[in-house]
């Protein structure tokens, strides 16, 4: 026999003694039939009133947002906490903002940012952060949302009529700020 052949025999006998010693040991495929049902989600849960909603209002007046901003300055300013803050209308759009002394830049956008989102999604920010931290990650996949919180809606007469966002320090620094600010117009 040549060298060719023997080694075509012996790769041969090989892979049918592989295969015949893989038919011996269980499946790890489990027997056909229905896949069992995953676990119920929490998303899941249809609840029976909407969450979050809250008609929209009238837009705030410059004063009331000017109000709310120097509320939440006197509150940043007596932690020593140099905050950037932001209003917006019920439409998202800035009416009024404020970036204390030494406030970092970056956070001018974000206070604006946290505002906008509070505002159109009728929700403090940190409902978008509590998500987040409980795994759902779709959240971040909605248009301008900010998982951090520091965004607060302001209603009166129970209509949105715009919010506050803060930003510059941790987030829940951000969120006392804003909580006195918002206290201005949510009585």
């Amino acid at each position: 026999m040549s060298l060719r052949v023997l080694s075509a025999v012996v790769l041969a006998a090989g892979l049918f003694g592989a295969g015949a010693a893989d038919a011996q040991q269980p499946s790890a495929n489990p027997a056909p039939g229905p896949a069992p049902s995953p676990a119920p989600s929490p998303l899941d849960n249809v609840p029976e009133k909407m969450p979050f909603n809250v008609p929209y209002g009238a837009p705030i007046s410059l004063a009331k947002a000017q109000a709310a901003v120097q509320a939440a300055i006197a509150e940043a300013t007596k932690h020593e906490w140099p905050l950037n803050v932001a209003v917006v209308d019920s439409g998202g759009n800035l009416v009024t903002f404020a970036r204390m002394d030494g406030a970092q830049l970056g956070s001018i956008a974000i206070s604006e940012h946290k505002a906008r989102a509070a505002a159109k999604y009728r929700r403090p920010t940190h409902a978008f952060e509590d998500a987040m931290q409980k795994g759902y990650v779709y959240v971040g996949t909605l248009d301008d949302v900010i998982a951090s919180r520091g965004g607060i809606p302001l209603v009166e007469d129970g209509k949105l009529i715009g919010a506050i966002g803060c930003s510059g320090a941790t987030g829940s620094q951000d969120e006392v700020v804003c909580t006195a600010g918002a206290a201005t117009v949510n009585k």
